[in-house]
């Protein structure tokens, strides 16, 4: 049976772990948001090129997208939760609206995406 997902926020999950793309995908959906998982650059150029908008992204900053010019071109102008590591060197090389350390819970990650959601609609 298909239904309609219009007015549906989109989010992009873009990490390369499986687990972590599947955990987050299935949490946003349970509230209501479409979220499309992603593993590499050219998952969202398909996205992109398929109508896909993202009203957010959750980025692994230790994802080779994450390095990927047309990603980081796409982090700037849509509201972003980075998922970066402590032992990183040096500071995720994006504006993200929000960065969470690891280790960090899958509801962390739902709850910051929603906040940021939240403060589109005001």
């Amino acid at each position: 049976m298909l239904h309609c997902e219009v007015g549906m926020p989109v989010v992009f999950v873009v990490a390369e772990e499986w687990m972590l793309r599947a955990g987050i995908r299935a949490e946003l959906r349970e509230r209501g948001i479409k979220a499309l998982g992603m593993e590499n650059a050219e998952e969202i150029g398909r996205a992109i090129a398929a109508g896909e908008a993202p009203s957010a992204i959750v980025l692994d900053a230790s994802a080779k997208a994450a390095s990927d010019p047309a990603v980081q071109q796409l982090v700037r102008h849509t509201p972003t939760v980075v998922i970066a590591s402590r032992v990183a060197t040096s500071p995720p090389p994006h504006p993200a609206a929000k960065v969470l350390f690891r280790p960090v819970q899958i509801g962390e990650i739902v709850a910051a995406v929603s906040d940021l959601l939240n403060g589109l609609s005001v």
